[in-house]
């Protein structure tokens, strides 16, 4: 996993032009789709869910990167699958046992991936590394788009980067300075919102984190 993966947020995106966005990246060189799903009660804001991703499943063929910020995500996994997410993200702050929906996810035929808030520390994932494909670290307080990056949170990738076949992702606050600092801290793979769609040059600005 040397080479950096760049996931685009559709958060930052124009919904009214989902799809020509979304285009637009995938043409410009993006790994994934990463699309921000929150309920209003785990993080402060609603944004979209499983019929969306249903939509952006049939109009791009890069895989989509479903970072759940919502409660009771255990209940979604199933429909979430059926819509199309190749990988899926929730948050180990909620819920009470996550080896089991780590494991369900995958059953489900998803990679299974786990997130962990700035506040949190590295180490609650010990003993699960076996059940899990991907590690989200939150470099910004989950909910909203076009915060200021952590630098304090991103040195949590130290302690996971000697795992073997797991992605370490980072989201919030990424450009292409903050991007040196998590990928020195272990990270391959990079989630962008602003820094991405806000940009004059998009190809200039993914080959820039890349």
């Amino acid at each position: 996993m040397n080479n950096i993966i760049v996931a685009p947020s559709i958060l930052s995106a124009d919904f009214a032009n989902l799809e020509r966005d979304i285009k637009k990246v995938e043409a410009a060189g993006a790994d994934w789709i990463h699309i921000d799903v929150m309920d209003g009660h785990f993080v402060p804001n609603i944004t979209i869910g499983v019929p969306v991703v249903k939509s952006i499943k049939n109009i791009t063929k890069l895989p989509l990167d479903v970072h759940l910020m919502i409660e009771n995500p255990e209940k979604y996994i199933e429909p979430f699958a059926q819509a199309g997410a190749d990988i899926l993200t929730f948050h180990y702050e909620a819920v009470k046992n996550p080896k089991e929906i780590l494991q369900k996810i995958r059953l489900n035929g998803m990679k299974a991936g786990i997130s962990i808030k700035p506040k949190t520390t590295p180490d609650v994932l010990d003993g699960l590394y076996d059940y899990i494909d991907l590690i989200l670290v939150m470099t910004v307080e989950p909910g909203f788009g076009g915060q200021k990056f952590m630098e304090d949170c991103a040195e949590k990738l130290q302690h996971y980067k000697n795992l073997k076949n797991i992605y370490l992702e980072v989201d919030g606050g990424i450009n292409a300075q903050t991007a040196k600092i998590a990928v020195t801290n272990g990270a391959n793979a990079l989630v962008a919102g602003n820094y991405i769609y806000n940009a004059d040059d998009t190809q200039g600005a993914i080959n820039s984190l890349k």
